[in-house]
């Protein structure tokens, strides 16, 4: 199958992608490359044949990049809030435009298969514990209302062109890959653990967060996409309902697996986050369970880190850290720059 990525070269992507070409997938990433393309160097080396890397906007990208697309995985987008606020026009139009736009190439182009990368976020406050599908939504973030609208957009398409579109929430994600993210829960609070021996706990810490593995996200991806029956117009929420944890007890199973680290209660504002999700629907349509806990996790990110497999202090694996340092430089450009140069 001709999968194309988008987003390919990101945290779920570095992980989805070798997933997909072992499987003996044909693999196109479309990827603005913001964080560089690294992540895939050993992919690229390993199946030079069946990976193809396009660096592109997907609100820009040459619908020739979808020439032969059997499915479309659309993981691209500004990731996390505060990211999202720095610029919520820029925001809207990645995250909404360019996931239509990617959408309607891909359909025009013949894919018959669209996996969407939402998120659990769109619960938002949620009302009781054990949230479903069908449960109302309440996204709080800019980020999250990006998600549900886009979620709504996509399903619509799907149902007046036939293609099928399965909108897959993915819980809080975690763990180790090829492009780090430590601006997550569980990865910044062992990073923050093993770096200073002190977890912050902000927003009161009685707020649940269901949790899922990056592992685990690929493969419940790759089950949608080899499924015998398409999951047109389906929902999906995916994550484990053992990983529903109160924020401030993730901090102490942190704490537990790291002596001597502190655990401090932040005076800030309560987080308006607060969902626990369940996760029967994706056991009963794809026989799948995640197989990956949140300590292994943990011990998986301490080991890298011991190791000095990553480095903590890269900026790439911050994702606001790394914006605002692109933002940085597209402004000392622009400022000196003359007929697109700066050195001539």
């Amino acid at each position: 199958m001709h999968i194309v990525v988008t987003g390919g070269a990101g945290y779920i992507g570095s992980a989805l992608v070798p997933l997909l070409l072992s499987g003996g997938h044909r693999v196109t990433v479309v990827d603005r490359l913001y964080f560089g393309d690294t992540s895939l160097r050993r992919a690229r080396e390993k199946f030079p044949e069946t990976l193809r890397i396009v660096r592109a906007d997907v609100r820009r990208v040459d619908p020739r990049a979808f020439e032969g697309v059997e499915a479309l995985v659309d993981l691209a987008g500004i990731s996390n809030d505060p990211s999202c606020e720095l610029d919520p026009d820029l925001t809207r139009s990645i995250n909404l435009e360019g996931s239509l736009r990617v959408a309607r190439l891909a359909q025009a182009a013949g894919a018959s298969r669209i996996v969407f990368a939402s998120s659990c976020s769109v619960y938002g406050h949620g009302a009781g514990l054990r949230l479903s599908e069908t449960s109302p939504l309440n996204p709080v973030s800019l980020y999250a209302r990006c998600k549900a609208d886009a979620e709504q957009t996509l399903l619509a398409l799907g149902k007046s062109t036939g293609i099928a579109v399965t909108a897959l929430r993915f819980a809080t994600v975690f763990g180790l890959s090829e492009k780090m993210r430590f601006d997550l829960a569980i990865n910044v609070m062992t990073k923050n653990a093993y770096v200073a021996r002190k977890i912050t706990v902000d927003g009161g810490g009685q707020q649940w967060r269901p949790f899922v593995h990056v592992l685990d996200v690929s493969e419940a991806i790759r089950r949608v996409l080899e499924a015998k029956k398409p999951l047109a117009g389906q929902v999906v929420n995916v994550g484990s309902t053992d990983n529903n944890v109160r924020i401030k007890n993730l901090a102490y199973r942190v704490r537990d697996l790291v002596p001597g680290t502190e655990v401090v209660m932040a005076p800030t504002d309560p987080d308006l986050r607060d969902y626990n999700v369940a996760f029967d629907r994706v056991g009963q349509l794809l026989d799948f369970r995640p197989a990956r806990t949140i300590e292994s996790g943990i011990s998986e990110i301490l080991h890298a880190l011991k190791e000095g497999a990553i480095d903590p202090d890269d900026r790439r694996w911050y994702t606001l850290r790394q914006y605002q340092f692109l933002a940085d430089v597209e402004r000392t450009f622009n400022d000196v720059a003359m007929e697109g140069r700066v050195l001539s």
